[in-house]
């Protein structure tokens, strides 16, 4: 992979592998279908019967909390006759239909009223027989994968394929829960949660959060609080031992402090330091000593993400009458809008024609992880040539 210009700089991916449809697609087929997504957190289907329709990349997932308290996921199908089985919330459609989750916990198709239990098997289909040649154990929803860690829930489209080769999401995972297991993520709660549209490809988000070369002109207000993300161009960062703030500060907020306790299973060194993992192919997770910012990517198109952040707190001090997210949420939302508008200028940047790649610097090490991650994923993938000889 390693393809250097004169200057020794390594070069990165095609400008086309952020643009086009094409790529797009091949990701979505090699990637976003086969890999662990993570699709949200545990606590948002908290009792039997929740359930959730989600979108992935275009296909509908409906993921249920069983009777017995688990979780399940299925293709939102029916195995009849196709229809949908469960629409999303549209309160502007014309006509309502009957079906989707009913009140008995079970799961009914609004078309000939094929009727499922939340664990996917059928149940019922009206006026069929197994003299009719029906025979229930043959039609059982189409399965999604679906494993959890730390409270948050990761889908597979493939799970067959995926549990075939043992692709596992702790496999997926690797040393991360490791290297995070002193952070009570499971059980922290969502206290707010942002919603960003940008207007440029996931793998441009991924790149910019895998560096901090970027730090020093995009984020002067988050170098104020970590000067060591603008010294050396954010070179030499631990990322293992986590990032110290400036003296007298400890997380992310305009000031540095917090009224919030850190986290009481957190080791003194990460009481007062700031780690962060990013989990391909769509997942970043930002850990400060009493709050954790998380962020899904749901990539729309090539040219365009959305992105939801949620703002993890404890329970004990969610429940106090003086707990206030804002120092966090609103620190968090300048820095997030920073990253989207110059990500959207990378993204806009790309389409000159005379730009076919660009290059990495030394200090932007991590972000060749993007090359070897989609390398490994997508047949024929290399960096660009540099036929202009620069």
């Amino acid at each position: 992979m390693k393809m250097l210009s004169k200057s020794g700089l390594q070069r990165s991916l095609p400008s086309s592998c952020y643009l086009t449809e094409e790529t797009f697609t091949r990701e979505k087929e090699r990637i976003f279908f086969r890999e662990w997504i993570c699709a949200g957190r545990e606590e948002e289907l908290p009792k039997p019967g929740d359930h959730l329709v989600l979108d992935l990349l275009g296909e509908s997932v409906l993921v249920v909390r069983t009777k017995q308290g688990a979780l399940k996921a299925h293709y939102n199908v029916c195995r009849h006759r196709g229809a949908r089985l469960c629409a999303a919330e549209n309160p502007h459609e014309a006509v309502q239909l009957t079906g989707g989750i009913t009140p008995a916990g079970t799961v009914r198709c609004p078309y000939h009223l094929w009727t499922y239990s939340l664990d996917g098997n059928l149940l019922s289909a009206p006026h069929l027989r197994e003299a009719d040649g029906l025979h229930k154990e043959e039609f059982s929803l189409y399965p999604v994968g679906l494993e959890s860690w730390g409270g948050f829930f990761f889908l597979n489209l493939s799970p067959d394929e995926a549990f075939g080769k043992g692709y596992s999401l702790q496999v997926q995972l690797g040393q991360i829960p490791e290297r995070v297991k002193r952070y009570p993520l499971a059980q922290l709660r969502s206290a707010r949660q942002i919603s960003y549209d940008v207007a440029a490809n996931w793998k441009i988000l991924a790149e910019n959060y895998n560096e901090c070369y970027h730090c020093a002109g995009v984020h002067p207000e988050l170098c104020e609080v970590v000067p060591a993300f603008k010294e050396r161009g954010g070179a030499h960062l631990d990322w293992d031992e986590g990032i110290g703030h400036r003296e007298g500060a400890f997380t992310f907020t305009r000031s540095g402090v917090t009224n919030r306790a850190p986290f009481s299973t957190l080791s003194e060194p990460e009481r007062v330091r700031h780690k962060g993992e990013l989990i391909y192919p769509n997942f970043f997770l930002s850990l400060s000593p009493e709050h954790v910012a998380a962020f899904v990517l749901w990539p729309l198109c090539a040219g365009h993400t959305r992105v939801v952040c949620s703002f993890l707190f404890h329970p004990d001090e969610m429940a106090k009458p003086s707990f206030d997210p804002s120092d966090a949420v609103e620190f968090w939302d300048l820095i997030n809008r920073q990253d989207w508008a110059i990500c959207k200028r990378v993204q806009l940047g790309m389409q000159c024609r005379m730009h076919k790649f660009g290059y990495y610097a030394p200090m932007e090490d991590l972000s060749l992880d993007i090359r070897r991650y989609l390398s490994e994923r997508l047949d024929g993938l290399a960096p660009a040539d540099d036929s202009s000889g620069s």
